[in-house]
C-alpha cells in the first residue's frame, strides 16, 4: 500500500467533509473536527488520533441518532492541547512550571493536571521529561556538542541528570545511544 502525503491526506479530508455535510447537514461540528485533523496531519501528527476518534464518534452517533460529546470528558479542547504542547516545545531549555502551563489555558493547576493526563495519556512531568529526552536525542544526532552541553540545552541540571533520565526512558546511556545511532555525525 502506498504512503499518502500530508497534502493528499488533507485533500481526502476535504472531500470527506463535503460528502458528510451534504448527507447530514451537520457541518459545524464536522468542520471543526476536520480542521483539527488537517492541522494534525500537517503540523502535529500526535494530535491526529484524537481528531479521528472524535470524528468516528460523531459519524457513529449520526448513523444511530444518538447524542455524542466531541471531546473527552475532562480533557483539553484541541486549541488547549496545541497551545500547551507548543509552550513546552519552545521552553524545554528552561524550567517549566505546572502553574505556568495551567495559566496558558486558563485552568487551575489541579484541573490542568487531570485534563492533561486525560488528553495526552501521561502526566505533565512525564511528558516534559520525554520531550527533553527526544530533544537530547535530536541534538546527539545532529551536533557534536558534548553531553554536558546537550543536557543544559534540554533543561536538565547536568550530564548526570541527562544520563539518569535517558537511561530511565530509553534503556541505555546517552553515550551508548549516540555511538549506535550517530554514526555519520
Amino acid at each position: 500500500m502506498a504512503m499518502m502525503t500530508a497534502g493528499a491526506t488533507a485533500a481526502s479530508v476535504d472531500r470527506a467533509s463535503r460528502r458528510f455535510s451534504a448527507a447530514t447537514g451537520d457541518f459545524g461540528a464536522v468542520q471543526e473536527i476536520l480542521e483539527d485533523l488537517r492541522h494534525a496531519l500537517t503540523q502535529d501528527r500526535s494530535a491526529a488520533p484524537s481528531a479521528v476518534a472524535r470524528l468516528t464518534a460523531l459519524l457513529n452517533a449520526q448513523s444511530t441518532g444518538a447524542e455524542v460529546s466531541l471531546y473527552a470528558r475532562g480533557g483539553f479542547a484541541p486549541w488547549q492541547e496545541r497551545r500547551v504542547k507548543a509552550y513546552i516545545a519552545e521552553n524545554l531549555d528552561k524550567p517549566v512550571r505546572l502553574e505556568n502551563l495551567a495559566r496558558i489555558v486558563s485552568l487551575s493547576a489541579s484541573h490542568f493536571s487531570r485534563a492533561f493526563k486525560q488528553t495526552i495519556g501521561r502526566s505533565p512531568h512525564v511528558y516534559l521529561v520525554e520531550s527533553r529526552i527526544e530533544r537530547a536525542k535530536e541534538m546527539m544526532l545532529t551536533t557534536r556538542e558534548p553531553l554536558s552541553q546537550i543536557a543544559l540545552a534540554c533543561g536538565l541540571a547536568d550530564q548526570s541528570h541527562l544520563s539518569k533520565m535517558f537511561r530511565r526512558c530509553v534503556g541505555c546511556s546517552p553515550s551508548v545511544w549516540r555511538r549506535v545511532y550517530a554514526k555519520g555525525t
